[in-house]
């Protein structure tokens, strides 16, 4: 490839699925060619971006709602930030992120850098069953919690006890950086592995491993599309709180 694939202009004016095609395609031998790595981490940084808005978007909608935000406790424990936007420290922690796992999707280092912490976890007046529909969790920074260098210890556990396994096990499996509790954890009832992002992974965007594995964007998508609670739960009154929810939010 001799000339710029413009991806970014493209991306903007609505090509994004074609885009997102070819960067998938180079998946992490992008990095060796730092003026497409450029050019491509411009691109997810867009995609951040128009993430941002949607989420503040969503808060901001729940919020007027009469939206409870709280813990996946029994007491329900308040929630008063479930959007924390990055701290003055987001992007050393996306760099120790790089170091530890050695190699990030670029995608997630743009929503470290450029989205926070999101905790979309409650009940609506109108939904009561909104916390069993798997609502939006991504929890990279820890900026919601007191002590956010909690979180970088237990990702250093969490590797360690990984890398025994590799040693230990003939068939341990991938790695996943856990950012989230399962939808079944979200609603307070006992459930599997926490969902996060298979490392480590040096392409553009990397796996998201869910109720699914997809990609991170293919995920966010599905779930702005959803209004930020991509699970159905039968409630008659779910359909309407979700279209409302969803309504001129952005694609990425």
């Amino acid at each position: 490839m001799n000339s710029s694939p413009q991806w970014l202009s493209r991306y903007r004016r609505g090509q994004r699925e074609q885009v997102w095609h070819e960067l998938h395609q180079w998946g992490s031998r992008i990095r060796l060619r730092p003026e497409l790595a450029e050019e491509a981490q411009s691109v997810c940084d867009e995609m951040a971006h128009r993430a941002r808005q949607n989420v503040e978007v969503l808060v901001a909608r729940l919020t007027a709602a009469g939206y409870r935000f709280h813990e996946n406790d029994d007491e329900e424990t308040p929630v008063t930030r479930p959007h924390v936007p990055p701290t003055t420290q987001a992007d050393a922690h996306a760099d120790w992120l790089r170091d530890r796992f050695e190699a990030v999707p670029m995608t997630v280092c743009s929503w470290v850098r450029l989205v926070g912490d999101v905790w979309l976890v409650g009940t609506h007046p109108e939904w009561a069953a909104s916390a069993s529909a798997d609502p939006l969790v991504i929890e990279l920074e820890g900026s919601r919690h007191p002590d956010g260098s909690s979180l970088r210890e237990y990702y250093d556990e969490e590797w360690a006890q990984w890398q025994e396994e590799q040693d230990t096990e003939e068939e341990s499996g991938v790695f996943v950086l856990p950012v989230a509790p399962d939808r079944l954890h979200k609603e307070n009832t006992s459930g599997g592995e926490p969902y996060g992002f298979v490392l480590p992974d040096g392409a553009t965007d990397g796996l998201f491993a869910g109720e699914t594995i997809t990609s991170f964007v293919g995920y966010l998508n599905h779930v702005f599309g959803s209004g930020g609670f991509p699970w159905p739960t039968g409630s008659e009154s779910e359909w309407q709180v979700k279209s409302g929810l969803a309504e001129d939010l952005l694609p990425l």
